[in-house]
């Protein structure tokens, strides 16, 4: 591969609003020339991500699949995720950007069910419809007015966009809550949880449902039932496709070989690996790379 994914940063012109920047569709497209990256191509973004459409219709790729998107939808993307546009002339919108570093420090400002529902990706879908008569349009054209607003002092600015902050994610929380399932049980999802980080951190160590249910000291069955309800997958189809994801955006991030991911991944030989990757992309890795030259 000639060229690696950008890993793109936080940077912004405004240092003095630390962590946390909002700017309009229409000014990204008029400058994306001038870019270090083309945000049109595959990047993986080491900060969270909010994307508000206003009007227009175009593509909007996250995590290597594309979603349509239209007038009143907000897309999100957390730390670590791939993204792209599609832009056409007529998309209009605001993006709001912010840092882990920032998220942390407003974490304990959000209602907990906010915080799982837009940034635990696997369980709902990156997109949010936005109903007409919702107040999250008037809230995100307020934060975009006191981010560029020179009479207050920056002390106050600050604090008011903090505040908006938090009003605007405990409103998509709300809207969440209408538009998928309601996430009533904690204790299921708390386990699913804690699986979801026993994988990360021993996905190379087992691909076995088994494994994990061991490590949560519940059954098989039992951890099967709380995927089926919280994602609706197996745990094993999870656990796939947690895997198969890493992959991808390890070989697109880097130029390593398919034969050094594969024993990283823990496979023992990498014609293994290829045959798992193949089956569920129907691609090799090779031609996966291809794809994102």
């Amino acid at each position: 591969m000639s060229k690696e994914i950008p890993n793109i940063s936080f940077k912004t012109q405004y240092p003095e609003i630390k962590g946390i920047e909002i700017f309009l569709f229409e000014d990204l497209i008029e400058r994306k020339d001038n870019l270090d990256h083309n945000p049109e191509k595959a990047h993986q973004l080491e900060f969270y991500m909010l994307a508000f459409y206003t009007s227009g219709t175009m593509q909007h790729l996250v995590d290597f699949t594309w979603h349509e998107v239209q007038e009143n939808t907000i897309v999100y993307l957390v730390k670590g995720q791939v993204n792209a546009f599609n832009f056409k002339k007529n998309v209009k919108g605001f993006i709001i950007l912010f840092t882990e570093e920032y998220f942390n420090e407003r974490l304990n400002h959000l209602p907990s069910d906010a915080v799982i529902r837009l940034f635990t990706s696997h369980l709902f879908s990156p997109k949010i419809k936005i109903p007409e008569s919702s107040s999250v349009n008037n809230y995100i054209q307020l934060l975009y007015k006191e981010f560029y607003d020179e009479d207050d002092s920056q002390y106050n600015k600050k604090n008011i966009i903090n505040y908006l902050y938090n009003i605007l994610f405990s409103k998509l929380e709300q809207l969440q809550q209408y538009q998928t399932f309601y996430l009533k049980d904690s204790g299921k999802l708390n386990t699913f949880l804690k699986f979801k980080s026993l994988l990360e951190n021993n996905f190379y160590k087992s691909r076995n449902a088994d494994f994990y249910a061991s490590e949560l000291h519940i059954s098989y069955k039992h951890l099967n039932t709380i995927c089926k309800e919280i994602i609706n997958i197996t745990a094993k189809k999870f656990i796939d496709e947690f895997i198969i994801l890493k992959a991808k955006r390890s070989l697109i991030n880097s130029s390593i070989k398919s034969t050094q991911l594969a024993f990283s991944m823990g496979f023992e030989e990498s014609s293994n690996f290829v045959k798992y990757f193949k089956k569920h992309t129907g691609l090799t890795p090779n031609m996966f790379k291809k794809l994102h030259d």
